[in-house]
């Protein structure tokens, strides 16, 4: 059996492993077997019987933990299982803190330290007081356009005509002041308080070539219209279609999707770090990514499946779910795949790494999606940038070939059938397309190709 979150094999007992028992105590409880390799495998103990009295004092003594130390044997070897609850309060060993998350022991340090005890002590970061920020800071044309959007969800609220009374009855206030959320939600300036609380957009072509880029400030509501109308307009492409007379436009990625994933990125994003939400657009992609790793209840492989949501700013979440932002805590990512799939695209790709949260929204590269700066970025990167006029033409004779024997033939399975990247066969395709060989009938998905007689 292999080591889990709630469970770590050690061969010998050294003090050092205290370590693991702090983690464990900080996190949700675990075992720590002595006397078992890593695969499982029982080794044995000859000194547990010291070990039996030492382990508990110490882990009570350094501690103050109090954990049960149980003798077992198999096949003639004995070991030991250390069983440790969780604690509603912070442990630290010698000064020092340490959480187990999946199956490593982390020492928490910094921005995780301060978050880990706010959370110990039933605090998020938005619950907290902000100090220096008055009424005079409050928009009153965001409580006006928050009043409109909540309208629905707290009944009489449009009557409402005190800023003040509406913070308050929303949970912002506290004694008289104002919390972070306030702050983020309903400032005029919010970055005159928080400088990272912003978002920005960029335009790749190479993961460190940028040509392109825009930097969206104010309030959390200002920040999640802009962000969209910047996309949609400046970055993303539209696909324009007409049924009859009505003139149809498909925008490159679905709009659902992007918004509950920018969303999702505000609500649970770490505020405690100095860095932004960045959206970062490139030719076959588009990545929204924010500081904050996932609940540690919470697996990147629970996001495409029902699961319980743990915001790590509720203040936040529960504003915007009032004002119709979010509909309900637990299915945005859902809603994101359902979204994509339903658009005629690939799931998306959710991805943690350290404390950097990732969604990855890939596209299909098609002839009738590819822009020319596609080829251009990958002109001189392409597996056929040698290729002589003779070998060109040899696979362009095939290409047409190939598509005349199954015209619904897709871009993935030419580029496998001519043993080249999908970027050669869209550049292959435009040329016979130029010339006159080759006509794409409907669309990309469902459509299929007519060789010129």
């Amino acid at each position: 059996m292999s080591e889990t979150q709630n469970t770590e094999y050690k061969q010998s007992w050294h003090d050092d492993y205290l370590k693991w028992i702090c983690g464990f105590a900080n996190a949700l409880g675990g075992v720590l077997k002595i006397g078992v390799k890593d695969d499982g495998s029982i080794t044995g103990l000859t000194d547990y019987k010291h070990l039996l009295e030492e382990i508990p004092n110490k882990s009570r003594d350094l501690m103050g933990v109090t954990i049960v130390v149980n003798r077992k044997t198999d096949n003639n070897k004995t070991y030991l299982e250390i069983h440790v609850p969780a604690y509603s309060v912070p442990i630290s060993l010698r000064g020092r803190y340490y959480f187990r998350s999946g199956t490593t022991n982390l020492e928490l340090t910094g921005n995780s330290l301060t978050e880990f005890l706010l959370r110990k002590f039933g605090k998020t970061w938005d619950d907290a007081i902000a100090d220096n920020f008055s009424l005079d800071d409050i928009s009153t044309d965001t409580i006006k356009h928050f009043k409109k959007l909540a309208a629905d969800r707290l009944p009489g609220i449009l009557s409402e005509t005190d800023p003040k009374l509406i913070l308050g009855k929303l949970n912002l206030m506290s004694k008289g002041k104002f919390k972070r959320a306030a702050v983020l939600l309903f400032a005029k300036n919010p970055q005159q308080f928080f400088l990272q609380a912003h978002v920005r957009i960029g335009k790749f072509i190479s993961e460190s070539d940028i040509v392109s880029s825009d930097i969206v400030e104010g309030n959390l509501f200002e920040q999640v219209e802009k962000s969209l109308d910047i996309l949609t307009t400046k970055y993303l492409i539209s696909s324009i279609s007409y049924e009859g007379i009505h003139r149809r436009e498909k925008l490159e990625y679905p709009y659902g999707a992007l918004r509950e994933a920018l969303l999702n990125a505000i609500v649970h994003r770490s505020y405690l770090t100095t860095s932004a939400i960045q959206i970062r657009v490139y030719n076959n992609k588009l990545e929204i990514l924010n500081e904050g790793e996932l609940p540690e209840e919470i697996s990147v492989q629970d996001l495409k499946r029902e699961h319980l949501s743990k915001p790590r700013n509720p203040l936040i979440a529960d504003i915007f779910y009032k004002s119709g932002f979010i509909e309900s805590w637990g299915r945005g990512t859902i809603k994101i795949v359902q979204d994509c799939i339903s658009g005629g695209l690939p799931e998306p790709d959710f991805d943690i790494n350290g404390h950097l949260f990732r969604i990855t929204f890939p596209k299909h590269i098609t002839a009738e999606n590819i822009d020319s700066e596609t080829i251009l970025a990958h002109d001189t990167k392409n597996d056929t940038e040698n290729d002589t006029k003779n070998d060109t033409e040899k696979r362009l004779k095939t290409l047409l070939m190939i598509i005349g024997k199954d015209p619904t033939v897709s871009m993935k399975e030419l580029a496998y059938r001519l043993s080249v990247s999908r970027i050669t066969v869209v550049r292959d395709i435009e040329k016979l397309k130029k010339q006159g060989l080759i006509t794409r009938i409907g669309p990309a998905k469902g459509g299929y190709w007519s060789v010129s007689k």
